[in-house]
């Protein structure tokens, strides 16, 4: 079990990363089991995950794309990063304007 659990889970993160700059016109089941050198079918079970868990979504096409929750992680990074990169440029300033003293 744990092998088949380790298999779709690799498999579904590398669906993920083909994902990656498809939001928009996203990818079909067929380009994503080429892609990944997997069956239609294994891909199909994966996204059905993945849908359900909001990190995929099927647009109106029937092409899959990143879905919400991954985009929301992804801007929750993004606003973590700024908050750190303002809070080092804080103290950049407090330590420089201590300098001079």
């Amino acid at each position: 079990m744990s092998e088949n659990v380790n298999t779709s889970l690799r498999r579904g993160l590398r669906i993920l990363k083909a994902l990656k700059g498809k939001s928009l016109l996203g990818l079909s089941n067929k380009e994503l089991a080429k892609a990944l050198g997997e069956s239609e079918a294994n891909i199909s079970r994966a996204m059905g995950a993945l849908i359900e868990e909001g990190m995929a979504q099927r647009l109106e096409s029937g092409r899959y794309a990143p879905g919400m929750q991954l985009l929301y992680i992804a801007q929750a990074f993004s606003n973590e990063m700024a908050a750190g990169q303002a809070r080092i440029a804080e103290l950049n300033q407090r330590v420089l304007a201590g300098s001079h003293n």
